[in-house]
C-alpha cells in the first residue's frame, strides 16, 4: 500500500483538475477571440476574400451578326484570324510572373516585350490603355494579326510558352466590297467600358467585360441585335486561383443578322465620284478669292423616292473602320480626331450642317403659297434689291422680268424671293412683331422638317437651325456678354458686328428674313434634311423617316423582322403646289435652267429629272455648293464645302451616279445590262439555315470618261459684287451683318 496520505492524494487530483480547467478555459478563450477576430473585427474581409473563393466565369464570346447591302453583299462580317493569346492565371504561377514567356512570345510575334506586357496587365483607374478590362481568368488577347508561321512555333515549343496559346478565332471584318468602305454609316466596335456594365446591369441585356459594342453608324444602333449573347462556363476555384472543377455553362448564341437598304455597288461609285469631284474642284482656281478650291469636305446621299429607304450614303474625308479591329493604337486615334484631318469620324450626311442656298427655294416657294401668293403669278426678276443703303445682288446681275415662282426656281432668281421674304416680315410686324404674325417663312421650314432631326436610324445625327424670332431671341440670351465685351463702334468689321449684336441682337431684322429667303444667313441644314424634302416633292408630298435598317435576320434564317418605311408627316402644301414645284424643278435642267448644261443628252421623256442647284455663301470660307434632284425612284442630294457652285462642282458627281444607276452612257442611251439599280430592290436576300449567304460578287467601280465641256461657262458662276454689295449667282452672300 502506498505510504502517501489520503489528504494529499486529494489534493494532488484537485491541482491537475484545476490546471486542466485553467488550460480548457484558455483554449476556449482563445478559440473565442480568434472567432470574435475574424467574424467580428475583420468579417468584412474575410468575407471578401471568402467569396472570391467560390466560382469564377470564362466568356466565350458570342460571334457578331452581319451587316449585308440589300442583295446579301456583307459589308461587316467575321474572319477567322488567328489570335495569340495568355492566360494570367497561369502566368502568375511563375518565378518571374511570366515575364520570361512573354519576352520570349514578343519575340517571335516581332513586338516590343513592354507592349506585350502591357497588354496582358489589368485595367484599373490609374493604368492607361493598353490593358485588359476583362476577367483575369479570360484569356487575354496579345494580337490577332498572328501569321501562321509565328503560330506553329508557339504551338510546337509549348515547353518554351506556358500559358500561351495561339487559336482561330472569329475577328470584326468590314469587307469593303467594290472598294466601298461606307466607314461612317457603318461605324466601328470597342470594348464596353466599367460606367456602361454598370447602368445595364438592371437592363434587358446586361454587358460582360469582354463585349466588344458599336460605338458610331449602324453598329451602335443595332448593337443589341448583332451582339448576340456570350457564353459563359463557370468554374469552382478556390482562394489561390486554382480550379476544383466545372459548375455551370451557358453556350454562347451568335448575333442576328442586319440587312439594311444599302446597295454596295452604289455606295461605291457615291463614294468614288464623290471624292473624284473634290479632287478636280481642288485643281479650280475661285474667281472670288483668287485661290485654289480647298473642297475640304463633303456628303452624298441616294435615297429611294417613294419609301425614303437609304441607297447610298457617303462622307468625305472618310477612314477605314478595319482601323478600330483589335483596338486602334493612340497614334491612329489622334489622326481621327485631330483637326489637320478634318474629322473623319464625322458622318457629314447627317452631322455637316451649311446654309442651304438655292436649294432652300423650294420652301420660300411654298411658304409664299401659303402666305396667298399664287404660284403662276408674276413677280419682277430685277437685277438687285435695295434695303436702304445695302443691296441684294442677283445671279450676275442679271434680271429677267417678271416671271412666276416657277421660273424664279429655273433660273435661281434671288431677288423674287429677296421681296417675298421682305413682305412677309413687313406683314408679321418687322422688329415690332404681331401677335397674330403668321412667320410663313420660318414655320414652312419647320413643316419641310428642317431645324429638326429627320429620325434615321444612326446615332448622333445634329438638327440644323431654322433662324426664326425664338432663335434670335435665345442665341442673344445665350452671347449677349461676349458680344457686348468684344463689340466696338466704328471698330473692325467684327468688333462692329458684336457692337450691333449687343445692342439689339435679338431682333429679327428685315436683313435676316432677306438672307433667309433664299438659305442664307444663320440657316443651318444637313443632306439628309434636303434629301428628305426633296424626295417628298417627288412621291407627292410624304415626308418619310429615312431608314437603312431593312430587316432584322436570325443566325439560321428562319426569324425575320423586317423594318418598315416609315412615314412621319406630310407636306405643308397641297397637292397642286407640290406639282407646281415639281414642273418648277424640272425645268432647272432643261434648257435656260441653271443644271441643264449637266444633263445634256438626259433621256427626259424616259426617265424624268428634276433638280435644283444651290451656292451658299458662308463668312471667311469659299462658297458651298449644292446640288438636289429626284426622279420618279430616286434622290440624290450632294454637297460639297468650300467646293464652290453647284452645278459646277458637284453636278457632273450627281449626273454619273445617275447614269451608273440606270444604265446610260454619255447620250443618254440606256443599256439595262449596265444598269447597276434601274428599280429599288424589293426582295431580301435569302440567309440559309447554317447562316450562309449567296451573295453576287461585286466588280470595281469602272468610271466612265468625263464629258468634254470646251469652253462652256457654268451658269452659276459667281461675279465679283462692287465693295458694299454683296451677291452671289444662285445664293447671295449674307449682308455682312454677321460671320
Amino acid at each position: 500500500m502506498s505510504n502517501i496520505p489520503e489528504t494529499g492524494r486529494t489534493q494532488r487530483v484537485q491541482i491537475r483538475l484545476i490546471v486542466i480547467q485553467v488550460l480548457v478555459f484558455s483554449l476556449l478563450l482563445t478559440l473565442g477571440g480568434r472567432l470574435w477576430y475574424l467574424q467580428i473585427r475583420n468579417g468584412e474581409e474575410y468575407t471578401t476574400k471568402a467569396a472570391g473563393n467560390g466560382v469564377q466565369q470564362v466568356v466565350q464570346p458570342a460571334v457578331r451578326g452581319s451587316i449585308l447591302d440589300a442583295r446579301g453583299v456583307p459589308l461587316a462580317d467575321n474572319e477567322t484570324r488567328l489570335v495569340v493569346s495568355a492566360s494570367r492565371t497561369e502566368l502568375l504561377k511563375m518565378k518571374d510572373d511570366g515575364v520570361g514567356v512573354l519576352t520570349r512570345l514578343a519575340e517571335v510575334l516581332d513586338m516590343k516585350p513592354d507592349d506585350v506586357r502591357d497588354k496582358v496587365r489589368l485595367c484599373d483607374s490609374k493604368t492607361p490603355q493598353p490593358c485588359w478590362n476583362g476577367s483575369p481568368y479570360q484569356p487575354i488577347p496579345v494580337t490577332d494579326e498572328a501569321t501562321t508561321q509565328q503560330a506553329l512555333q508557339i504551338r510546337e515549343r509549348a515547353e518554351d510558352f506556358p500559358g500561351i496559346t495561339a487559336e482561330p478565332t472569329a475577328v470584326r471584318r468590314y469587307a469593303a466590297p467594290g472598294k466601298a468602305k461606307t466607314a461612317q454609316v457603318l461605324g466601328y466596335l470597342s470594348p464596353v467600358t466599367d460606367e456602361e456594365i454598370q447602368k445595364a446591369l438592371d437592363g434587358p441585356s446586361p454587358y460582360l467585360r469582354s463585349d466588344q459594342v458599336g460605338r458610331s453608324g449602324l453598329e451602335r444602333t443595332y448593337d443589341k441585335e448583332l451582339r448576340g449573347k456570350a457564353g459563359v462556363t463557370r468554374y469552382e476555384v478556390d482562394n489561390l486561383g486554382r480550379v476544383m472543377g466545372e459548375a455551370e455553362n451557358d453556350p454562347a448564341v451568335p448575333g442576328s443578322n442586319l440587312i439594311t437598304s444599302l446597295d454596295a455597288r452604289v455606295q461605291a461609285v457615291a463614294e468614288y465620284e464623290l471624292a473624284q469631284a473634290m479632287k478636280t474642284v481642288r485643281q479650280e482656281t475661285d474667281k472670288i478669292t483668287g485661290r485654289k478650291y480647298e473642297a475640304d469636305s463633303g456628303a452624298v446621299v441616294v435615297m429611294e423616292s417613294r419609301t425614303g429607304r437609304i441607297v447610298s450614303m457617303a462622307s468625305q474625308p472618310d477612314y477605314d473602320p478595319n482601323d478600330w479591329v483589335g483596338g486602334i493604337s493612340g497614334k491612329q486615334y489622334a489622326k481621327l480626331t485631330s483637326k489637320k484631318s478634318n474629322y473623319p469620324l464625322l458622318n457629314r450626311g447627317i452631322q455637316g450642317q451649311a446654309p442651304a442656298g438655292s436649294v432652300f427655294k423650294i420652301v420660300s416657294a411654298s411658304a409664299a403659297v401659303r402666305a396667298g401668293y399664287p404660284f403662276d403669278g408674276r413677280y419682277d426678276c430685277s437685277s438687285s434689291y435695295s434695303l436702304g443703303s445695302q443691296t441684294f445682288a442677283n445671279f450676275e446681275s442679271k434680271g429677267h422680268g417678271p416671271i412666276t415662282l416657277g421660273d424664279a426656281l429655273k433660273y435661281s432668281c434671288n431677288t423674287v424671293f429677296y421681296r417675298l421674304g421682305h413682305q412677309e416680315w413687313s406683314r408679321d410686324g418687322g422688329i415690332k412683331p404681331r401677335k397674330d404674325a403668321k412667320n410663313w417663312f420660318y414655320t414652312t421650314a419647320r413643316d419641310f422638317g428642317l431645324g429638326s432631326e429627320t429620325g434615321i436610324d444612326l446615332p448622333n445625327e445634329v438638327k440644323g437651325r431654322i433662324p426664326d424670332r425664338d432663335w434670335k431671341q435665345n442665341f442673344w440670351n445665350a452671347n449677349k456678354d461676349a458680344w457686348c465685351k468684344e463689340g466696338k463702334k466704328g471698330g473692325t468689321y467684327v468688333q462692329q458686328i458684336a457692337y450691333e449684336n449687343c445692342l439689339e441682337g435679338n431682333q429679327l431684322k428685315a436683313y435676316d428674313s432677306i438672307n433667309y429667303s433664299i438659305g442664307q444667313g444663320d440657316v443651318l441644314v444637313t443632306p439628309i434634311q434636303m434629301a428628305t424634302a426633296y424626295a417628298a416633292i417627288s412621291n407627292g408630298g410624304t415626308l418619310h423617316a429615312p431608314t437603312i435598317g431593312k430587316a432584322v435576320v436570325s443566325p439560321d434564317g428562319r426569324t425575320v423582322q423586317e423594318i418598315k418605311p416609315k412615314a412621319q408627316g406630310k407636306l405643308p402644301i397641297d397637292a397642286k403646289t407640290v406639282k407646281d414645284l415639281d414642273k418648277g424643278l424640272r425645268a432647272v435642267v432643261e434648257p435656260g435652267g441653271t443644271a441643264a448644261w449637266r444633263f445634256g443628252g438626259w433621256p427626259q421623256d424616259k426617265i424624268p429629272m428634276r433638280a435644283k442647284t444651290g451656292t451658299a455663301q458662308v463668312y471667311g470660307k469659299q462658297t458651298t455648293s449644292w446640288f438636289a434632284t429626284y426622279t420618279d425612284d430616286y434622290t440624290i442630294v450632294m454637297t460639297i464645302s468650300q467646293g464652290g457652285t453647284g452645278s459646277g462642282a458637284s453636278g457632273p458627281a450627281v449626273r454619273k451616279i445617275y447614269d451608273a444607276l440606270y444604265g446610260l452612257d454619255e447620250q443618254g442611251n440606256q443599256d439595262l445590262k449596265r444598269a447597276l439599280l434601274p428599280k429599288p430592290q424589293t426582295k431580301l436576300p435569302k440567309i440559309q439555315p447554317d447562316g450562309s449567304i449567296h451573295a453576287p460578287k461585286i466588280k470595281p467601280y469602272d468610271p466612265q470618261p468625263v464629258q468634254p465641256e470646251g469652253e462652256q461657262a457654268d451658269p452659276e458662276f459667281l461675279v465679283p459684287q462692287p465693295a458694299g454689295q454683296p451677291g452671289l449667282t444662285g445664293s447671295p452672300a449674307t449682308t455682312g451683318r454677321r460671320p
